[in-house]
C-alpha cells in the first residue's frame, strides 16, 4: 500500500493484536496471534513498525525474564513478520538478531526452539549480496554472546555457504580469524561448531588446487602441530588457478606459522610454496593487502637459515614477494571507505526517488533530499550499502542482482508495488552504469580473426615451486590443429592434464566443450577384457551401440579376430590405436594428443595424419617429438616462450623458417642438452670388443593364452662393440626379443647365454614399468632405494631369476663327496676365478660355514642349478658395478644432472609429478648407475623432445658399451646403429652391417691372429694368482699377460715356522669369530 493512502497507525489499532500475542496460553494460539499481527502490518504499512512500536514491544516481550510465554511469543512474532512480510522487511528485522540469539540461552526448550525458528526465517530473507552486512552482526554475537548464542551464530554463518558461496568467500579475511578464535573456546560445543563452520566457509574458495587441502588447513587453525604435514602436502601440489584474496585469507596465517617453525625442512617447503603461490597473485592490491606479513619471515630465513639451499629458496621467494608488490615497511593499500561509499549511494538513491517519498530541504534546495518516513530511511540505509557493493564490483550486467538488492525493498513504497520497485532498480542500475562508462570503461578492441572461437582464457600454470606459464592466453579456433612446442619440463603435458581435468581457469566445462585426452598407454584399467568389451565397458560410451564400436575399431585396424583378443596382450602401438578409437567415439570438440605417434609404425602414423586432417570440426592440441608428423598435420604452432604461449600460423617448417634457432626440432644435434653416460665396467676374460657377451640360440616364446609364438627360432649375439637397432611393425615381437635378452622373461625353447659378470641397463617401453611403485619418492630417493644395498634391487624381481616349483625341488638333489658323504646345497655365498671359468662357494644345509666348499660353475650347471648360478651372477655383477658408487644425495643429484634432469626437480619433486620426458631421463639414469656394459633402450625417443633426443644420441655415440635400440624413429636408429635386426611375424632377419662377434669362452680355441685378444694362458692362472678371490670385473684381470712368473724362492726354516704360526692364528680366529674361511696364503 502506498504511504499516501496509509491511515495513521495508532497504538489502539495494534494494541489488541499485541495483547493477544502476549497472553496466548499455547504455542498454536501464539502462532495465530503473531500471524494476525503481521497481516495487519502488511495491510496498514511498514510505518506501523515504528509508529506503533511493534519491534520495540517484541523486544520487551523477549527480555521479560519472568514469563517464558512472552519470550516464546516474541520469537513467534518475529518469525511471522518474516514469513508474512517477506524479504522487504529484512532491513527492519536485522537489528533484532542479537535479541533472538540471546534467547538461545533460555532454560526452556520451547523458547530456544522458537528463537531458532525465528532466526532461520529472518536469515533466509537476505540475498547473497547482503552477506557482508549480516556477517558483521553475527560476528558481534560471536564475540559477545554466551556459548549457545555462539554456536547458533556459527551455524548461521554456515547456512550462507550454499546460497551465497562467492559472497562468503569475499568475507573470509574478516570472518575466519573470529571463527578461528572460537575454535579455542573453552566450551567444547563452541570449538566443535567453529571447526565445522570453518570447514564449510573454506569450501567457498574458488580454487580447485586448494580444495583437497581444506580439512588439513582447518586442522592447522585448531591444532598448530599439524602445520608441517599440511605444508608438505601443499608443496607437492600443482598450482594452476589464480590465487585470490579468499585463498590468501586462508593461507597467509598458515604460512606465517610455518615460517616460524624450527624445522629446516618445513621452512624450505614454506618458502617454496610462498614463491609458487605469489606468482599466481595477479591483483597488486590483493598482494599488498595480504602478502606484507610474509615478508619479514621470508627475509629472516633468507638471511639466517642454517642450510645454504634453504637460504637460496628464501631469497627467490623474497624477490617474488617484492615483485608482486609486498613490502615489510610500506604503507598498507587504501581500504574501502564503506561508510563514504554508502553515503554517496544513498544521496543518489534519494535524488532518484519520486517526490512523494522525500522531503526537499528549504535551506539546501540543491542538496540531497531526506526520506519522508523513518522506516523508509532505515530501508534506504540498508539498500545503499548493497548498491555501493554492486557499484564497487562493477555488476552492471546482472539485472536480477539490482532487483534483489533494491527493487524488492522499495516495492512496498510504490503504488505499483513490486513492478514499480523493479523499474526503479533498473533506473538506478542504468544511472550507475552510465557514470562508470563515463569514468572507466575501456575502448572496445575488435578481433577480425576468422573462425568459431572454442575458448579464449587468461590463466597461469605452475607445478610445485616451478612456474610454467604466467598470465598467458589460451585461444583456440574450431577446426585448427595446434602443435605445442617447448623443451622437456616446460609444462606441455601438464597443460594438457589440467585441460583434461578442467583445472585451467575459465576453461569451458565438459557440458559446453567436449575435451578428450588421448594418453600414451592404458594404465590402471582392466586389461583382462577383450578389446571390444573393454571399449564397451566405458561408462561414457554406454549409449553407443556395439555395432558402432566395432566399426570404429575396424577403422583403426582392429579386425574381428583381433577385437576378440585380450587388451593386456597388445603391444604399445596397438594400445595407442585403441585409445584413439575410444577418443573418436566420444565425438570430441577438442582432442588432446600427447605423443600420439609413440609406439606407432610408419603406416599407422600415416593413417593418423590422414584421419586428423579429415576432421574439419575438431580442434586438436598435439604434443609430439616426431617432426615429420607435426609438419604434415599442424595448421598452427603454439610455442612456449618465457612463460607465455606464443601463436604462429603455419606448420613446423614455417615456424623454423621464422625461428632458425628452433632447428633442433628437425635435427639430432644436441644444441643445448648434454648427456654424459658413465663408462661401462670391465668384463673378466673379455679383452676384445668383438667377443660375444650375450647370445640367444634358437629361442621361441609364446605369450600365455596365444596359439602362435611371438618369436620363433631366433638366434643372435652381441659384443661390446655392438650398435643394434631393432625395427619392425607394431606387435611383431621387438619388445619380446629385448625382454628375452635382458632376462625379463624366459624362452620356452632355446637358450640365452649371458657372460657371468655382464650388467644390462634396461629402459622399457613404458617408463612407469620401473617406477610405478615409487611415485611418492623423489628421483634421488628412488635411486638411493634401488641401490642402497650395494646392488640393483630390481634384478631380484626378474621373472627369469625367480625359482619355480621344479627348481625348488632341484634344491633337494644331493651331492656325494669323495668319502661318500651326502650333502644338500643351501645357498651360494661367493665366487672366484677358476682358470677360464668360475667356481662358487657353497654353503651346505645343516652344516656350519667351516664346511663350505668351492665347486666349479660347470658342475653346478650340469646338476641343474643354472637358475641359482645365474641369480648369484646377476647379484654379484650388479654389486661390482653399484658397490663402488656413493649413493649420497649430492652424488646421485650430479648423476641425474649428467642425464639431463634438473637438479632441484631431482631432489624435491615427487616422481608422480614428473613429465614423461623427465621420467625417461630418471629411468635411463637409474639403469646406468651401476656402470652396465650393455644399454637396452625400448622406444627412447618417446617423451624426449628433439634437443634431449639429440643429447641422448651424442651420448650413445660416444659411449664405449654395447647399445640396443628399439624405435620407430628411423632417423634416430639410422644415425646410431649400423646393425639392424628386423623383426616381423615373430621371425628375425639381420640387415645392414653385422658386427663381428667371437665366442669368449669357446673351449680355449681362438681364431688365428687373435692372440692379442686372448686372456693370459691357463698356465699363468696359478693358485696364488687366483687365491685372492676377486670379484669378476674388478679390473685385476685386465692387466693382460705380463712377464713370465719367476720361480719361487725356497723359504728358510724360520720363515716356514712364522708362516705356520700365522695360519694357525687365522684358523683359530675363524673358528671363534666365524666369517669366510681364510685361505692359506703367505700374506698377513
Amino acid at each position: 500500500m502506498s504511504p499516501v493512502a496509509m491511515p495513521v497507525a495508532l497504538d489502539s489499532q495494534f494494541g489488541p493484536f499485541l495483547e493477544a500475542l502476549k497472553t496466548a496460553p499455547t504455542a498454536p494460539d501464539a502462532k495465530a496471534a503473531a500471524d494476525r499481527l503481521a497481516r495487519e502490518i502488511a495491510k496498514v504499512g511498514y510505518e506501523a513498525l515504528d509508529d506503533a512500536k511493534i519491534i520495540a514491544t517484541l523486544h520487551t516481550f523477549a527480555n521479560n525474564k519472568k514469563s517464558g510465554y512472552e519470550r516464546e511469543s516474541a520469537a513467534m512474532g518475529f518469525q511471522s513478520l518474516s514469513s508474512v512480510l517477506g524479504p522487504s522487511c529484512a532491513p527492519h528485522l536485522l537489528s533484532s538478531l542479537p535479541v533472538l540469539f540471546d534467547l538461545y540461552m533460555d532454560k526452556g526448550d520451547v523458547v530456544r526452539n522458537a528463537a531458532a525458528g525465528a532466526t532461520k526465517a529472518i536469515l533466509k530473507l537476505f540475498p547473497p549480496e547482503a552477506t557482508r552486512i549480516v556477517f558483521r552482526t553475527l560476528e558481534d554475537i560471536l564475540d559477545k554472546g554466551k556459548w549457545r548464542s555462539k554456536v547458533g551464530a556459527l551455524d548461521a554463518m554456515r547456512s550462507f555457504v550454499v546460497p551465497a558461496r562467492d559472497a562468503v568467500a569475499n568475507q573470509l579475511g574478516t570472518t575466519l580469524p573470529k571463527v578461528e578464535a572460537a575454535m579455542h573456546d573453552t566450551k567444547a560445543e563452541v570449538s566443535s561448531a567453529a571447526v565445522k563452520c570453518a570447514t564449510a566457509l573454506c569450501t567457498t574458495l574458488a580454487n580447485n588446487d586448494l580444495s583437497p587441502h581444506i580439512p588439513s588447513l582447518v586442522k592447522c587453525m585448531s591444532n598448530p602441530d599439524s602445520v608441517p604435514a599440511c605444508i608438505k602436502s601443499l608443496s607437492s601440489t600443482t598450482f594452476v588457478a589464480e590465487v585470490t584474496a579468499p585463498a590468501l585469507a586462508v593461507l597467509v596465517p598458515l604460512m606465517i606459522r610455518a615460517l616460524n617453525d624450527r624445522s629446516m625442512e618445513v621452512q624450505r617447503r614454506s618458502v617454496v610454496v610462498i614463491d609458487n603461490l605469489v606468482k599466481l597473485v595477479r591483483d597488486p592490491n590483493v598482494a599488498a593487502t595480504y602478502l606484507n606479513p610474509l615478508v619479514e619471515g621470508v627475509e629472516k630465513i633468507a638471511k639466517g637459515a642454517a642450510f645454504p639451499e634453504v637460504r637460496a629458496f628464501a631469497e627467490t621467494a623474497l624477490n617474488t614477494l617484492m615483485k608482486a608488490g609486498a613490502s615489510k615497511d610500506g604503507p598498507p593499500p587504501p581500504q574501502r571507505d564503506l561508510d563514504a561509499e554508502a553515503a554517496s549511494a544513498l544521496s543518489i538513491l534519494l535524488t532518484l526517488l519520486p517526490q512523494n517519498l522525500v522531503i526537499v530541504s528549504g535551506n539546501r534546495p540543491n542538496g540531497p533530499p531526506t526520506p519522508k518516513y523513518s522506516v523508509l530511511a532505515k530501508t534506504l540505509e540498508y539498500t545503499s550499502s548493497l548498491v555501493a557493493d554492486l557499484d564497487y564490483s562493477r555488476s552492471f550486467s546482472d539485472v536480477e542482482k539490482w532487483k534483489r538488492c533494491l527493487g524488492v525493498y522499495l516495492g512496498p513504497w510504490f503504488s505499483g508495488g513490486a513492478e514499480d520497485g523493479a523499474a526503479f532498480a533498473e533506473r538506478t542500475r542504468e544511472h550507475f552504469h552510465a557514470v562508470y562508462k563515463e569514468k572507466y570503461a575501456p575502448a572496445h578492441s575488435g578481433n577480425d580473426e576468422e573462425g568459431e572461437i572454442l575458448c579464449d582464457t587468461l590463466f597461469s600454470l605452475a607445478y610445485g615451486a616451478l612456474l610454467l606459464l604466467s598470465h598467458t592466453h589460451l585461444r583456440l579456433i574450431r577446426g585448427r590443429r595446434y602443435g605445442i612446442l617447448g623443451t622437456n619440463g616446460s609444462g606441455k603435458s601438464t597443460l594438457m592434464r589440467q585441460l583434461r581435468d578442467g583445472k585451467v581457469e575459465n576453461f569451458p566445462p565438459q557440458s559446453e566443450l567436449r575435451c578428450v585426452m588421448v594418453e600414451h598407454s592404458l594404465q590402471g584399467e582392466d586389461t583382462a577384457l577383450s578389446i571390444i568389451d573393454f571399449v564397451a565397458s566405458d561408462k561414457a560410451l554406454a549409449s553407443v551401440p556395439r555395432s558402432k564400436i566395432r566399426d570404429q575399431l575396424l577403422e583403426v585396424g582392429f579386425d574381428d579376430t583381433r577385437q576378440s583378443e585380450m587388451v593386456g596382450g597388445l603391444s604399445g602401438g596397438w594400445k595407442m590405436k585403441l585409445e584413439l578409437a575410444r577418443a573418436m567415439l566420444y565425438n570430441a570438440d577438442l582432442l588432446l594428443l600427447d605423443e600420439p605417434t609413440n609406439h606407432l609404425d610408419r603406416a599407422s602414423v600415416k593413417w593418423l595424419e590422414q584421419y586428423l586432417i579429415a576432421q574439419k570440426r575438431v580442434t586438436c592440441l598435439i604434443i609430439s617429438h616426431d617432426s615429420g608428423f607435426l609438419d604434415n598435420v599442424t595448421t598452427d604452432i603454439i610455442h612456449y616462450e618465457t612463460k607465455k604461449l606464443a601463436y604462429y600460423p603455419g606448420n613446423l617448417s614455417t615456424f623454423v623458417e621464422e625461428h632458425p634457432e628452433a632447428k633442433s626440432y628437425y635435427t639430432l644435434a644436441a644444441t643445448s642438452v648434454k648427456f654424459a653416460f658413465p663408462p661401462p665396467g670391465s668384463l673378466m676374460g673379455v679383452r676384445s670388443s668383438t667377443r660375444a657377451i650375450l647370445k640367444m640360440t634358437n629361442c621361441t616364446y609364446t605369450y600365455p593364452g596365444r596359439s602362435t609364438p611371438s618369436l620363433h627360432n631366433v638366434s643372435c649375439a652381441m659384443s661390446l662393440s655392438s650398435r643394434v637397432g631393432i625395427i619392425g611393425p607394431n606387435g611383431a615381437g621387438k619388445s619380446t626379443l629385448v625382454k628375452l635378452l635382458t632376462g625379463e622373461t624366459e624362452p620356452q625353447e632355446g637358450s640365452v647365454y649371458k657372460h657371468p659378470a655382464l650388467r644390462i641397463g634396461y629402459v622399457s617401453q613404458h617408463a612407469t614399468h620401473h617406477i610405478e611403485r615409487h611415485l611418492e619418492k623423489t628421483p634421488i630417493q628412488y635411486i638411493q632405494w634401488r641401490f642402497q644395498d650395494g646392488h640393483d634391487r630390481e634384478i631380484l624381481e626378474k621373472a627369469t631369476r625367480v625359482l619355480t616349483d621344479a627348481e625348488k625341488a632341484q634344491m633337494e638333489v644331493e651331492f656325494v663327496g669323495k668319502n661318500g658323504q651326502r650333502r644338500k646345497l643351501e645357498l651360494i655365498m661367493g665366487r672366484q676365478k677358476l682358470k677360464k671359468s668360475l667356481q662358487y662357494e657353497i654353503k651346505w644345509r645343516g652344516l656350519d660355514h667351516r664346511f663350505n666348499t668351492w665347486i666349479p660353475r660347470e658342475e653346478l650347471i650340469e646338476k641343474g642349478f643354472n637358475k641359482l648360478v645365474h641369480q648369484f651372477d646377476d647379484l654379484e655383477s650388479s654389486r661390482e658395478g653399484a658397490g663402488t658408487r656413493d649413493t649420497s644425495a649430492h652424488m646421485v643429484r650430479k648423476h641425474l644432472e649428467d642425464i639431463g634432469l634438473d637438479g632441484d626437480i631431482a631432489q624435491y619433486n615427487e616422481i608422480s609429478g614428473l613429465s614423461g620426458g623427465q621420467k625417461i631421463k630418471l629411468v635411463i639414469a637409474a639403469c646406468l648407475w651401476n656402470n652396465p656394459q650393455i644399454c637396452v633402450l625400448d622406444e627412447p625417443s618417446n617423451f624426449l623432445d628433439r634437443e634431449a633426443l639429440g643429447g641422448l644420441a651424442v651420448a650413445i655415440r660416444d659411449w664405449a658399451g654395447a647399445v640396443v635400440i628399439i624405435s620407430h624413429n628411423e632417423e634416430f636408429v639410422g644415425a646410431l646403429c649400423p646393425e639392424i635386426w628386423h623383426v616381423d611375424g615373430g621371425r628375425m632377419t639381420h640387415k645392414g652391417k653385422a658386427a663381428v662377434v667371437e665366442d669368449a669362452f669357446a673351449d680355449g680355441k681362438t681364431p688365428k691372429g687373435s692372440g692379442n685378444n686372448t686372456p693370459a694362458r691357463s698356465r699363468m692362472q696359478t693358485p696364488a694368482a687366483s687365491a685372492a678371490g676377486t670379484p669378476a670385473g674388478s679390473g685385476a684381470e685386465d692387466r693382460g699377460a705380463g712377464p713370465a712368473v719367476s720361480k719361487k724362492k725356497k723359504l728358510t726354516r724360520n720363515q716356514i715356522k712364522a708362516q705356520e704360526e700365522r695360519r694357525r692364528v687365522r684358523k683359530f680366529n675363524w673358528l671363534n669369530l666365524g666369517g669366510p674361511k681364510p685361505e692359506d696364503s703367505d700374506s698377513d
